[in-house]
C-alpha cells in the first residue's frame, strides 16, 4: 500500500519555523496500529491522517509518536494547508470530523482561520514534580486539558529551564504544561511555551490546542477578545486569535517542505 505523505511547517510563512506535522490523506481508514507506527516512524510532535467523506467534509486522526491526540491545532492547520493548496480543493471552508467535535477551517486567503472549542482553565495547585522541574515558580496556576503556568514576565517565560527528568515523572496525558506571560512588545499580547512530559519531543514549538486555553485567560485578563499571540521556542510562531463565546478563532500561516510516497 502507497500512502501520500507531506510534511508542512504550520503557524509560520517561513521554512524551517512554525511547527511541523506530517500529513497523509488515505482513500479508506486502515487499523489505528498501522497509523500509530507511521507517527512513530516519522518522529514528528503530530501526524494527520484523513479521509475525505464528502467535497467539504473530512474525518480527521491526529497521532504523536506515543498515542492518539484528542485535538490537535498546528496538524489541522497543515492538514487544511494539504487540502486547499495540494489536493486543489476550493471550499471557502471544510469541516473536520474529531474527537473534539466539528472543526472548521476557513480559506482566508493569506491566513487559514481555524475555529475551535474554548477551554477556559480553573484555578488549580501546581504538583510539586512540575514545581521541582522548573527554574522558576509561576506566580499562578490554573488548568484546562492542559496545566497554565503564569509568569511576571515574558523574560521569564524565555528563561525557564525545565528539568526534563524531572518533570517526566508526572503523568498527565494527554496534557502539557503552558507557561505564560503577558507579551512586552505593543504588537504581541501574551507569549508561552508548551512542554509535554513523557513525550518524544518534550517542548512544543507552536501548540494551536494549547490556545484553546490561553485566549479565553488573556481575553478575560486584558480585556480584548482579539489577541496576538506568539509562541516563543526556538523554532517560533505567531497566532492571530478571537474569543467568540465558547469558540476560539486561531488565525495562520503554513508552507510546504516536503513530499513523498509511504510504502506499507
Amino acid at each position: 500500500m502507497k500512502i501520500k505523505i507531506y510534511q508542512i511547517d504550520a503557524f509560520t510563512d517561513k521554512l524551517f519555523g512554525g511547527n511541523p506535522a506530517a500529513v497523509c490523506p488515505l482513500d479508506h481508514w486502515v487499523d489505528d496500529a498501522m497509523l500509530q507506527s507511521i507517527a512513530v516512524e516519522n518522529n514528528l510532535a503530530e501526524t494527520a491522517f484523513f479521509v475525505q467523506t464528502s467535497k467539504d467534509r473530512f474525518h480527521l486522526k491526529w497521532f504523536t509518536p506515543e498515542i492518539e491526540m484528542d485535538l490537535c491545532g498546528h496538524a489541522t492547520l497543515a492538514s487544511a494547508f494539504v487540502i486547499f493548496n495540494e489536493l486543489g480543493n476550493d471550499s471557502s471552508e471544510i469541516l473536520f470530523d474529531t474527537l473534539s467535535g466539528v472543526l472548521k477551517v476557513k480559506n482566508g486567503g493569506d491566513y487559514l482561520e481555524l475555529d475551535f472549542p474554548s477551554r477556559p482553565p480553573q484555578k488549580a495547585e501546581l504538583p510539586k514534580t512540575i514545581s521541582d522541574g522548573l527554574n522558576i515558580q509561576p506566580i499562578e496556576v490554573w488548568k484546562a486539558r492542559d496545566y497554565l503556568l503564569v509568569y511576571e514576565s515574558e523574560d521569564d517565560v524565555k528563561n525557564i529551564v525545565p528539568d526534563i527528568a524531572v518533570i517526566n515523572k508526572i503523568n498527565i496525558d494527554p496534557g502539557g504544561i503552558i507557561v505564560t506571560a503577558k507579551g512586552k512588545s505593543k504588537d504581541i499580547d501574551f507569549v508561552s511555551r508548551f512542554f509535554t512530559p513523557q513525550a518524544a519531543l518534550f517542548e512544543d514549538p507552536v501548540t494551536g490546542s494549547a490556545h484553546c486555553t490561553l485566549v479565553p485567560f488573556w481575553a478575560d485578563r486584558l480585556g480584548t477578545f482579539v489577541l496576538r499571540a506568539k509562541q516563543i521556542s526556538n523554532r517560533g510562531g505567531e497566532l492571530l486569535c478571537q474569543l467568540n463565546n465558547d469558540r476560539v478563532e486561531i488565525k495562520g500561516k503554513a508552507i510546504k517542505f516536503m513530499e513523498g510516497i509511504i510504502e506499507v
